[in-house]
C-alpha cells in the first residue's frame, strides 16, 4: 500500500509517495496531481525519498504527470529518488526527461 502526503510550498506543492509505485497505486498518485493541478498548484515535487519501488505503470504515471503539469502551465519535477528508482529512469532514459533534483529545496529553485 502506497501513502501520499502534501505539503503546500509556495507557488506548489510536495507529494511525496511512501512505498511502491505501481499499477495498483498509480492512480492515487495521478489523481493527487490532478487535483493539486485544478486547484491552481503550478510547480508539482514529487519527492520520491520514500518511493522504494516503481514500475513500468509508475514510470508511466510520472510522464502522464509531467505532461498535464506542462499542460496546465506548469511543470513537474522529481527529487531524491531511491537506488531503484534512479536505476529505472536511467534505463529507460527517462532521467533525461524527468531530470531528478537532489532536493525539494534545489527543485523549487530551478
Amino acid at each position: 500500500m502506497m501513502t501520499v502526503t502534501v505539503e503546500t510550498v509556495e507557488g506548489g506543492c510536495v507529494l511525496s509517495p511512501q512505498g511502491r509505485l505501481t499499477v495498483v497505486s498509480t492512480p492515487q498518485l495521478r489523481d493527487e496531481v490532478s487535483a493539486r493541478l485544478a486547484a491552481g498548484d503550478r510547480l508539482i515535487v514529487v519527492d520520491l525519498s520514500g518511493t522504494t519501488f516503481v514500475d513500468s505503470s509508475g514510470l508511466g504515471a510520472l510522464v502522464s504527470c509531467l505532461k498535464s503539469a506542462r499542460q496546465a502551465g506548469g511543470d513537474l519535477r522529481l527529487v531524491a529518488p531511491t537506488e531503484q528508482v534512479s536505476m529505472v529512469l536511467r534505463l529507460t532514459n527517462l532521467d533525461r526527461i524527468l531530470k531528478p533534483r537532489a532536493s525539494v529545496a534545489a527543485a523549487l529553485d530551478d
